[in-house]
């Protein structure tokens, strides 16, 4: 009884750090395809706590009897790992949500024109939202022309992904539950099923496969975004969090160093900035360092001819089909000339006259790591 007593303690004990281990940035942890085993012991996660639960109750008094503090240590070492790994550790508990979003106009505005946002536009209404903020949070739940919508971002991963939070045609709420291959994970409230943030998929329960509505963002700075559109609303700081918005001030800018959310200066290393671009099945990944360094690029995918191009603000990009057989595009003061037509980031024709507008191709700042890992075959530039 005595010994059913210690396996009990030791079972908990290791099912506990097993349980987050997984789905957290742990040695060794998410370069495993460990989703499905994560995802089966956190299902059962009470059928195992009932299990030695039984057995350390049944074994309790035996122990006692052979001695009196080595099952107090006992009790206290997986009581303390079963609180930390629940409630110190786990995701949700470590990157609160915010309660309170304040989003304000231009004119009220708290956050500085240079900084980096995720812009969304829908049916008339656009909206900004602070990487710097949204980075602690990793969503940020709004409404937005009507539609309710979900900003995401990974810092492990640099990805800001818009999502409309519906499955099957229903709302649904998400929570952070983890991370797999270093991709933040959210589960949903009423499948509990889980979710990669980097393209909406659900990867694991009951309704793997599935896919959320993305909507078209944009990461731009700020004064780049209020100038294709000055009526936007922008996400203002919820004070109670101020002390871990602060401790993100280099990650923007790529000059935190942190294993897991530090930039590498140098192209294609795994820290390094890519560009990310897919068109039907087939993809493409750009490096920032070169893209800063021409300004403009024009290649296909998949057949389309597209052009990328940096905004003279070193930080806003933005990715349009080309015309068939059109000549190589060039790019002044952030208008994009064609020939003789002249268009602007938002891809609007300027000249006078009939122009057709460029159609927005959705593109996605990464790091190299999270861009190959999440599209095996792309191309690099």
């Amino acid at each position: 009884m005595k010994k059913l007593f210690y396996l009990g303690i030791l079972g908990l004990i290791i099912f506990e750090i097993l349980n987050v281990y997984f789905i957290m940035p742990m040695p060794g942890s998410q370069q495993m395809r460990s989703i499905d085993i994560a995802y089966f012991l956190y299902s059962w996660r009470w059928i195992f706590r009932i299990c030695f639960g039984l057995m350390i109750s049944i074994g309790i008094a035996s122990a006692f009897k052979s001695s009196k503090w080595l099952p107090i240590v006992s009790i206290l070492i997986a009581s303390g790992v079963c609180y930390a790994f629940n409630f110190k550790m786990a995701a949700d508990a470590m990157f609160a949500q915010t309660e309170h979003l304040s989003m304000k106009s231009a004119n009220e505005n708290n956050i500085k024109t240079d900084r980096v946002i995720i812009g969304v536009a829908l049916n008339g209404e656009a909206k900004a939202y602070p990487i710097s903020l949204i980075i602690y949070h990793h969503q940020v739940r709004d409404t937005l022309g009507g539609k309710p919508i979900m900003v995401t971002y990974c810092s492990v991963c640099r990805t800001g992904r818009v999502f409309e939070p519906t499955v099957n045609g229903k709302p649904e709420t998400f929570r952070l539950v983890g991370m797999d291959h270093f991709n933040a994970m959210f589960e949903d409230k009423t499948t509990k099923s889980w979710w990669r943030q980097a393209n909406g998929e659900a990867i694991t329960g009951p309704l793997k496969g599935t896919m959320l509505p993305e909507l078209a963002a944009q990461q731009v700075s700020l004064d780049t975004w209020l100038k294709m559109y000055p009526n936007s609303k922008i996400m203002q700081p919820d004070l109670r969090y101020k002390e871990e918005y602060d401790s993100t001030a280099k990650y923007e800018s790529g000059k935190s160093r942190k294993k897991l959310t530090g930039t590498d200066s140098l192209s294609w290393k795994n820290k390094s900035w890519v560009v990310g671009i897919q068109v039907a099945n087939e993809s493409k990944a750009f490096d920032w360092n070169r893209l800063k360094k021409e300004r403009i690029i024009q290649t296909t995918i998949a057949q389309q001819p597209i052009v990328l191009v940096l905004a003279k603000d070193d930080k806003s990009f933005f990715a349009f089909k080309a015309p068939a057989n059109s000549p190589k595009f060039t790019v002044k003061d952030d208008t994009l000339i064609l020939d003789k037509a002249h268009f602007n980031l938002k891809g609007e024709y300027l000249d006078k006259g009939q122009g057709s507008p460029l159609t927005k191709v959705n593109a996605y700042q990464e790091f190299w790591h999270s861009w190959k890992t999440f599209h095996p075959n792309t191309q690099q530039y």
